[in-house]
């Protein structure tokens, strides 16, 4: 993450205010192909939340497929309102997504880690010398997904993922899995664990995990790209999902939204007496605990992946949205400035826990709000 340690501040963040969700059913489109609202003769008086404020032209975007959902969702609703307004966000993975920033493709970048310093230096170039931001927009739990018949509950510890992830455990019956599953019926079959084939901060934030909370079982620097060896791999969210949906015995990660279609997910043993399910409640627990360690205008966050309260699920992610604070382009600044202004707003946020996710706590979205109105 891009941390500046000196100056770092400690800032528990505020309890999430969640009302009045409103559900969206979100724009058909798969995690490989654009994502595109399209225009609608609906008029911006029609939702006070969004202010289309003489926004017009194509705005292109991409990186994290895990906010996808979200991103259909905003962009359904946006475009309905502006209808002068044409977004494409393409989900082709954070470490792509901030490669096409960097390079001056797109007008911002989803990303599910924030900027390091090595992107922030090249980060500088497209934003005519000025500082890029981190302003995280999405939260929510990262879900491992499974396939194995006749097995509908399924706890798991850090060490016992980490081993499966690495290979160490190969059958779904293995004695580690039985003692956390004294009562289901474990078969024999043969596990198949599939990680992203592209860079993800998915995958950053899953081996984070795994880092903090197993370090004697998995070795490994952690990082976008996968390290560990074996294991079968997809491209993107959707991919993983997928996967796990058609290949019996596989398990693999991704966002709860991902797991919606029938997927089962395993609930995590943690230091809390019961184990935690994967849900947006329960990641909200987990990253009221995050502190900021970006500075300035930039709001960076370091996840707490051990948090002691009950019900905490600790395997959590926050999305970020990558921009340049000033130097933007000045052909895309007034649609970016219109779109983000209204995914940040009460509720934009609110449209997430329809889609399973979780809005960025009061206290912190009121400075993103506050950066979002001075971009330049």
């Amino acid at each position: 993450m891009k941390l500046q340690r000196m100056n770092r501040r400690a800032l528990t963040l505020g309890a999430l205010a969640v009302s009045g969700a409103l559900a969206l059913t979100a724009c058909g489109s798969d995690d490989t192909g654009n994502t595109n609202g399209g225009g609608s003769s609906a008029s911006a008086s029609n939702n006070s939340a969004i202010k289309c404020d003489g926004a017009k032209g194509q705005l292109q975007a991409s990186g994290s497929s895990a906010q996808k959902n979200a991103i259909d969702a905003w962009v359904k609703a946006y475009t309905a309102a502006c209808k002068d307004v044409q977004i494409n966000y393409n989900p082709t993975g954070s470490g792509a997504g901030v490669t096409a920033f960097t390079q001056g493709q797109t007008a911002f970048a989803g990303s599910d880690s924030a900027l390091k310093p090595e992107d922030a230096a090249a980060a500088k170039k497209a934003c005519a010398g000025n500082a890029a931001v981190d302003l995280p927009m999405v939260g929510g739990p990262i879900a491992l997904g499974y396939n194995v018949d006749g097995v509908d509950n399924l706890v798991l510890d850090s060490a016992t993922i980490a081993k499966i992830f690495d290979g160490k455990i190969k059958t779904w019956d293995d004695a580690a899995i039985k003692k956390l599953n004294p009562d289901a019926k474990l078969p024999s079959t043969k596990i198949q664990a599939f990680h992203r084939s592209d860079e993800s901060g998915t995958t950053d934030n899953f081996t984070k995990y795994l880092i903090a909370t197993a370090p004697s079982d998995w070795k490994y620097s952690g990082g976008k790209a996968w390290q560990a060896k074996g294991g079968q791999s997809a491209q993107g969210s959707s991919g993983l999902a997928q996967q796990v949906k058609q290949t019996p015995g596989a398990i693999s990660y991704f966002e709860l939204s991902y797991a919606a279609d029938g997927i089962n997910t395993v609930d995590l043993k943690t230091d809390a007496a019961t184990p935690v399910k994967a849900s947006v409640e329960n990641a909200t627990k987990a990253i009221s605990t995050a502190k900021v360690v970006g500075t300035g205008n930039d709001l960076a966050l370091e996840l707490n992946y051990k948090p002691t309260a009950e019900g905490a699920y600790p395997l959590t992610l926050v999305t970020y949205e990558i921009l340049c604070e000033k130097g933007n382009k000045a052909d895309t600044l007034a649609a970016t400035k219109s779109f983000l202004t209204y995914i940040a707003s009460e509720d934009g946020q609110n449209q997430l826990t329809a889609a399973q996710y979780a809005p960025i706590p009061a206290e912190i979205i009121t400075k993103v709000r506050s950066t979002i109105s001075n971009l330049g």
